[in-house]
């Protein structure tokens, strides 16, 4: 456990009535997956060198070209645009135009064109498949004047994958083992479609043939990210080499909204900022991230002085850093530990022991996850007494209480979680709105139980629960620690006077 960082109740970073807290808001939504999208609103302090990449940046101008009729009929959201261009940025290259386009012919041709008249890099997504709309390369290759050829490493690769799957060959994958002639194969290792790499030089859609690196990636998301990580990105020294230090970290933070946290590091980083570091919010459900960036010969140094003296002021709200996520987090000191956990859900339907089970190595965690939705299961399966559940109701402190007793003792795990509420849009009572909720954690200090009011839609109700949840149980578990006791009351504070 990074020794800095703390596992406090997870609030939503939010005003009364919107998704998230702070200026310049704006409306949330959700990801491919059902989850409430993680990117919600960015504010960017200190602002970019006028060359955008710092003085002795060699510019790089980026372009990408997203397909797929798909895309334009509203069907699958773009998220490539979100996460490649975050990824680009975080190694410091920004992409300056993205397009979105249909299958059509026409289209693509005419936006890759395009491109490569301005660009020093193009990045098309989408169109390697093997179906009749999967056009990219032969539509590329064709405006190059260049044949397609038979490659014999690709077609092994498809082969040995569905092999591996016990699985006959589709006739119609081989057009994906065909290649432009001068092509880089860039290898899928999850699924058949290669990407393709063509570094064009001269350009002959350039006026003054400067060259470009054209670079076509698989539509599924599951292909493209491991192939944008472990082909595309480790070829960048090669191809567009930085010529002065890069660094950039991120803050993972929760229990404080973007304003808020803004306010609290806007001393401590005032001069790091007015020497030209950018410090970004980005408020996310459930969540902010404080972003740093820093370019020149002491680009590390600056930033490891950001974070330290971030660290030294929020460390009761930062729970990770870079792209970690709660669950896994929770999965990775949990399993150092040797602690195990069990849950109890009722209004959130199993979604926290999904996100925990979407962590790798979350089997040596997680003992045993119920979903104990109607009354009859809560006494069944936990022993929640009908007294208590007549007495007090189903969403009731009394009633958490005994759900994590219950499913601890059941399941014989050092650590439970249960949680009771109203998702709504119906079935609020007299005291208890929409969206009431109460969410307890049994350890072997006892059981803790937190009531929160987190009247949003189901989905995003059900997430911001289970955020708040896992931050419950990774507190509840880290309270023997100095650092943790330390922090205690302030994080109370500083929660009563938002809540």
């Amino acid at each position: 456990m990074r020794g800095q960082e703390f596992w406090g109740w997870a609030q939503p970073a939010v005003d009364e009535g919107n998704l998230i807290d702070g200026r310049g808001s704006g409306q949330g939504c959700l990801a491919d997956g059902g989850a409430p999208l993680s990117f919600v609103c960015c504010g960017i302090r200190g602002g970019l060198p006028s060359d955008r990449f710092g003085a002795h940046w060699a510019r790089v101008t980026i372009e990408l070209v997203n397909t797929g009729s798909e895309l334009m009929l509203g069907r699958v959201l773009n998220t490539h645009q979100q996460w490649i261009c975050r990824t680009l940025a975080d190694r410091g290259y920004t992409v300056d135009r993205q397009v979105a386009i249909s299958d059509d012919p026409e289209a693509l041709v005419a936006a890759v064109r395009e491109g490569l008249a301005r660009a020093d890099w193009v990045i098309t997504t989408g169109g390697l498949g093997p179906t009749c709309d999967d056009r990219t390369r032969e539509l590329v290759a064709s405006m190059l004047g260049r044949t397609l050829k038979h490659d014999r490493s690709v077609e092994a690769q498809i082969r040995s994958y569905f092999e591996g799957r016990n699985r006959p060959v589709p006739a119609r994958t081989k057009v994906e083992a065909m290649v432009p002639d001068g092509a880089e194969v860039l290898v899928n290792r999850h699924g058949t479609a290669p990407g393709l790499a063509l570094w064009l030089d001269p350009n002959p859609f350039r006026p003054d043939g400067r060259p470009t690196w054209l670079v076509m990636l698989p539509g599924p998301p599951r292909e493209l990210r491991p192939m944008v990580l472990e082909e595309m990105l480790p070829r960048l020294d090669q191809r567009f080499p930085r010529k002065d230090g890069f660094a950039c970290r991120t803050l993972k933070t929760t229990g404080l909204g973007e304003s808020y946290m803004e306010e609290l590091l806007d001393a401590p980083l005032k001069d790091l900022v007015a020497a030209g570091m950018d410090l970004g919010f980005c408020a996310r459900v459930g969540e902010v991230d404080v972003r740093f960036v820093a370019r020149g010969a002491e680009a590390q140094a600056t930033v490891a002085e950001a974070e330290r003296r971030t660290r030294a002021v929020a460390e009761s709200y930062i729970f990770g850093v870079d792209d970690e996520t709660l669950e896994a987090v929770l999965v990775r000191e949990f399993s150092n530990r040797g602690w195990s956990l069990a849950l109890a859900e009722s209004c959130t339907g199993g979604h926290i022991a999904n996100r925990i089970t979407n962590v790798p190595g979350a089997s040596a965690v997680l003992r045993a996850g119920l979903v104990t939705y109607a009354n009859e299961a809560k006494e069944s399966f936990l022993g929640v007494p009908r007294s208590l559940l007549v007495e007090h109701g189903a969403v009731s402190e009394p009633v958490a209480r005994a759900m994590a007793e219950g499913v601890r003792q059941a399941t014989g795990a050092d650590f439970a979680i249960a949680v009771t509420g109203i998702a709504g849009p119906g079935g609020a009572v007299p005291g208890k709105p929409v969206g009431t909720v109460f969410i307890a954690v049994a350890g072997p200090g006892g059981v803790e139980v937190k009531r929160q009011l987190n009247a949003f839609d189901r989905e995003t109700f059900k997430y911001i629960t289970a955020q708040q949840a896992m931050a419950a149980v990774l507190r509840k578990a880290a309270t023997g620690q100095a650092w943790a006791e330390a922090m205690g009351s302030r994080l109370s504070e500083a929660m009563g006077s938002r809540l």
